[in-house]
């Protein structure tokens, strides 16, 4: 079987058809699959039902399964997780600000996997930033002050008692079953230029918000490269925003892109399950 690869018009991205999911795959096209989504970074896969055997299945294609702290998972399943957002929440939208999932891990993910269930009728893209691009068009300037730099990422921010998602969210009704705790004070260094571990190409990996500071670097100094990478990151030309539909799966590279949730679905219900591929050490 040869798959239908159709590319989107942004920094990365790519549907694929003519694939049913629910079935088991051959190594042939699972090898083709893995092509794709080392060239293009996002793949989506439309007019796909699946239950969670199916999702499982799938993720296993492409490695373990990754650990997901912080999130509890859906009852009966270890490593399906719901990213839900009820109609009348009042919570922030959940994961809005650029990031590479659990970069904070030693081992963070290579890979998520997300399955649509319930889509509003407006709002709720996912936007990616392609990190490779972000990169290799990088002024030299930019590009030195970053080189051979080790970042320091933290979950604190986010899942702490303190952090965004902890104390402050307890009568905010989310929906979303998250777990603040204080092992999201613990620490992991990353270098900021990332070799991909299956293709050799160089990309920044990580951004502000999970990495709180540059190894050996002062805060201000470290506050400021972040905040420039930052911008230079967030650029129109290196980001593809994705328009979700009912019954699609999307699998993203946590080692080449970032990826931001959308809001502006006020009024709606909006359900997808999640899961992670275990990644490399480096």
């Amino acid at each position: 079987m040869t798959i239908n690869i159709s590319k989107s018009t942004g920094a990365c991205g790519a549907t694929l058809t003519g694939v049913d999911l629910a079935n088991p795959l051959d190594e042939d096209l699972v090898s083709q699959i893995r092509q794709a989504w080392l060239e293009h970074h996002v793949l989506a896969f439309p007019q796909q039902v699946l239950d969670n055997d199916d999702l499982e299945r799938f993720t296993n294609y492409f490695g373990r399964f990754g650990d997901d702290p912080f999130i509890q998972p859906i009852d009966g399943r270890q490593h399906i997780i719901a990213v839900s957002r009820k109609a009348d929440e009042k919570a922030p939208v959940f994961a809005e600000n650029w990031h590479t999932d659990w970069s904070f891990q030693a081992i963070p993910p290579a890979g998520t996997c997300l399955y649509s269930l319930v889509i509003p009728e407006v709002g709720g893209n996912t936007k990616f930033i392609n990190q490779q691009q972000v990169l290799a068009n990088m002024p030299d300037q930019l590009r030195k002050r970053i080189d051979g730099k080790i970042a320091i990422h933290s979950a604190q921010g986010g899942y702490a008692p303190d952090g965004f998602y902890g104390e402050r969210e307890k009568d905010l009704g989310r929906s979303m079953k998250i777990i603040y705790s204080d092992e999201a004070y613990k620490v992991q260094e990353h270098p900021l230029i990332r070799p991909h571990p299956e293709t050799g190409v160089e990309a920044v990996y990580g951004t502000r918000g999970y990495i709180i500071g540059i190894k050996d670097m002062d805060e201000a100094q470290a506050s400021q490269l972040l905040l420039d990478l930052h911008n230079w990151q967030t650029r129109e030309e290196f980001q593809y925003s994705h328009q979700w539909s009912k019954d699609m799966l999307v699998m993203w590279d946590n080692r080449s892109v970032l990826h931001a949730a959308c809001g502006g679905y006020e009024g709606y219900d909006r359900l997808l399950h999640r899961t992670t591929i275990a990644g490399e050490t480096f």
